[in-house]
């Protein structure tokens, strides 16, 4: 059963930059797609970023697109969303999840599923002040 623990969160001001981690553990890390998703208060859980754990397929939602960037190291079992030009709007909870079966074309498109997504950590908080 794959584990999946978020770390990295913090309160920004607009225009700023964070760094995010998601650190996997507890099942085979090469094959799966790991995703950042996020949740406001009083909205659903959106995904923003995708990424195949051999790098080979990256996907970003369009509202993130040119100021994310999602990467992995598969020396440390981690993947991290580098988060740039942070928006009052990006404010949210920040949760990372896997698919065993790879990124799907639809991630690399920019749309996710939480149906296709498990593991889901316990989240970290991003709070971008304006």
């Amino acid at each position: 059963q794959v584990q999946l623990v978020e770390s990295g969160g913090g309160s920004v001001q607009a225009g700023g930059s964070l760094r995010l981690s998601c650190a996997v553990s507890g099942s085979t890390y090469s094959g799966k797609c790991i995703a950042w998703f996020r949740q406001a208060p009083g909205k659903e859980r959106e995904g923003v970023a995708g990424i195949n754990t051999d790098g080979r397929r990256i996907g970003y939602a369009d509202s993130v697109k040119g100021r994310f960037t999602i990467s992995q190291d598969n020396a440390k079992n981690t993947v991290y969303l580098q988060m740039t030009s942070l928006k009052p709007e990006d404010t949210a909870m920040y949760y990372c999840a896997a698919d065993d079966r790879g990124c799907s074309r639809s991630v690399v498109n920019g749309f996710f599923f939480l149906s296709e997504f498990g593991g889901w950590g316990q989240g970290t908080q991003v709070t971008v002040s304006s």
